[in-house]
This record gives C-alpha cells, structure tokens and sequence, in this order.
C-alpha cells in the first residue's frame, strides 16, 4: 500500500508552490524516496548547484558526505536504499553568512505524510543543525555535542552528522575524532544496512 501513495505524493510535493514567494530561484523541491528505502537522509535544503541539476548532494558536500559514508554515487542515489528528504525542499535563497535556513513549510506540511510512506527505515541521518533540532529524541546544546553523544540516538534509529560543506572544514580540523571515532562507525552501520563492501 505504501508503494501505491509515495509516487502520488512526490508528484504533489514536486508541484508545491507554498513559499513561492519566498524563493529567489522559485521553487524546485528536490528529494527522492522510495518505500523501500532503509536510509534516510534528512539534510538542509537544496544550494544552487543542486537547484539547477535537481540532483541531491550533487555538489562538494555531497562528495564529502558519500566519502563520510564510504558508498559511491550510484549507490547514494538508489533512491530504492537511500532517500534523501531535506528540511526545505527548496533553495531558500543566500544570506550574509551563506544559504538562508530551510524554509519551515516543508517539515510542517511533508515530513510526517512522508515518513509514514516509508516503512523500511532503519537509518536516518541528520545531517546539520535544522535536522537534528527537529528530530533528534535530545538536544544537547550545540553540533559537537549532539555528535559527541551520538550513540544515544540509535536507539531511536538516528545519527547525527556535521553538514559536510567545506564552510565546516574548521571545525571538522578542531575535531579530529569525528573521522577518527564517529565515520568508522557510521560506515560500519551503513554497510550493515545496505549490505555493500
């Protein structure tokens, strides 16, 4: 049954113009998913590269993020393992210190009819602060520490990550054990999940 309403869903959600007056560049919602997905990964919104080639984290972020979870593109975009659903499905527009936060209509009115269409889950990342604000089970005050402390969201089937844009290049040369401690143990979850090498 779940398989039946996401393809009718999407093409509702692809055809949104909520915030069309919020949007420098119109809208464009830009997400994958099938019902039979076991990740999910919950991002920010779409950037400018990502706007024009409707191509999910099809930029230098998503280089690093599928570093991160050592898979290669074709397997990040098996939209029938992997669905990418980010808090705004739009580009929000720029601000003075870079993209402008997701706009809220998105979560409000998708994610929960989302989610419920996606029953195999067993995996969702929340890449950046928007994600993790909204769904992890606890917030520990800031980004280190949500990520510090991210074996405690896996009991609820989360695991809190770093936006991978090169603008946190700093911060990831500050935490030296994110790729030392956290990405050996995602990847080892990830490959678990997916069954891959």
């Amino acid at each position: 049954m779940a398989a039946e309403k996401l393809p009718v869903l999407l093409e509702e959600i692809r055809a949104c113009r909520l915030c069309e007056d919020h949007l420098p560049l119109g809208p464009n919602p830009v997400l994958r998913a099938a019902a039979s997905a076991r990740i999910l990964i919950v991002g920010q919104a779409p950037g400018t590269k990502v706007h024009t080639t409707n191509i999910p984290w099809n930029d230098p972020s998503g280089d690093r993020l599928r570093k991160w979870l050592s898979i290669g593109r074709d397997t990040f975009y098996d939209e029938s393992r992997i669905a990418i659903i980010p808090m705004g499905f739009c580009y929000p527009g720029r601000g003075k210190g870079g993209d402008l936060p997701p706009r809220p209509e998105c979560v409000s009115t998708w994610h929960n009819r989302l989610l419920q269409q996606l029953p195999n889950l067993q995996l969702t990342l929340l890449v950046g602060q928007y994600a993790q604000r909204h769904y992890l089970p606890h917030w520990y005050g800031n980004i280190t520490e949500n990520i510090r402390h991210y074996r405690d969201a896996l009991p609820a089937r989360y695991f809190p990550l770093p936006h991978p844009s090169p603008r946190n290049s700093l911060w990831l040369r500050r935490r030296p054990w994110f790729e030392k401690e956290v990405v050996p143990e995602l990847q080892k979850h990830v490959k678990k999940i997916l069954k891959v090498k």
